[in-house]
C-alpha cells in the first residue's frame, strides 16, 4: 500500500521507482489516491479524514483473495508517510516505509512530527534526501532507521553538483526499500503480483499479468 504526498499524486517519481522494483521482485503494489485528489482539489483534507479513507481502502483490498492472507506494508511519501505511520496498527501492517517523511515544516524544526514515527510499534524504514528541507537525516531521532539518499531534496530531485544522477538516485531509493522488505519478510518468489491503482470513491482497476478487475468503492468520507 502506498500513499501520495499532500500536493502530488501516485505517479510521483519515487513511488513509481519503488513500484517498479517491488513488482520485479514479485511483490503486490497498491497505490492509493486520497478523496480530495479524486475530487480534483489541491489541498489535503484534515488528518482524520485522510486516515479514515486510507483505512477504508485497505479494508476493501483485504476482502480480495490475492490480498487477504499476505503481509501488508503501509507506505507513502511525505504526507502519505504520516498517514501510514498513524494508521499502521489499525490496519494490521507488518511494517511501514516512509519516503521523504516531513519531520517538520521547512525552517521550523521546533514543530517536529517525530512522535508519529516514535509511536509506531512496528519496523519502520525512512528513506530521506540529504537536502530535504522538511528534515535532513541527521535531524531524526536516533532510534529511527533512516537511510540517506545523497544530494537530493524532498522530491528526491538531485542537485546540480550531486554525487549521483537522477536515475541513480531513484534506483537507490527503490533498491533500499526492496532490500529492507526482503530482510523483513523474506523473498516472496512466485509469479508477478498485481499492480493496483486505487482511487478512493472512484472506479478501481487492478492490473496483473492475467487479469483486470474493476470495482466501485464508495465507502468512507468524501
Amino acid at each position: 500500500m502506498a500513499g501520495h504526498g499532500a500536493g502530488g499524486g501516485v505517479d510521483a517519481r519515487d513511488l513509481l521507482a519503488v513500484r517498479t522494483g517491488l513488482l520485479a521482485g514479485g511483490v503486490a503494489v497498491a497505490r492509493v489516491t486520497q478523496p480530495y485528489r479524486v475530487a480534483g482539489r489541491r489541498f489535503p483534507a484534515p488528518a482524520p479524514q485522510l486516515d479514515a479513507a486510507w483505512i477504508a481502502v485497505i479494508g476493501w483490498l483485504r476482502e480480495r483473495p490475492e490480498f487477504a492472507h499476505v503481509p501488508m506494508i503501509a507506505a507513502g511519501r511525505s504526507s502519505g508517510a504520516r498517514v501510514a505511520c498513524r494508521t499502521a496498527a489499525a490496519v494490521g501492517a507488518a511494517g511501514v516505509v516512509a519516503l521523504a517523511f516531513p519531520l517538520h515544516p521547512p525552517g521550523r524544526p521546533k514543530r517536529s512530527r517525530a512522535q508519529e514515527l516514535v509511536e509506531v510499534r512496528l519496523p519502520v524504514l525512512v528513506v530521506q534526501g540529504e537536502r530535504d528541507p522538511f528534515g535532513a537525516p541527521a535531524e531524526f531521532p536516533p532510534s529511527a532507521d533512516v537511510r540517506e539518499i545523497p544530494g537530493v531534496d524532498h522530491g528526491f530531485a538531485v542537485a546540480r553538483q550531486a554525487p549521483i544522477t537522477q536515475a541513480e538516485a531513484l534506483q537507490l531509493v527503490a533498491s533500499t526499500v526492496c532490500q529492507w522488505l526482503r530482510a523483513l519478510l523474506g523473498s516472496p518468489g512466485g509469479n508477478r503480483r498485481p499492480d493496483v491503482t486505487v482511487g478512493h470513491a472512484q472506479t478501481i482497476r487492478a492490473h496483473s499479468a492475467d487479469q483486470e478487475v474493476t470495482h466501485h468503492h464508495a465507502a468512507g468520507p468524501r
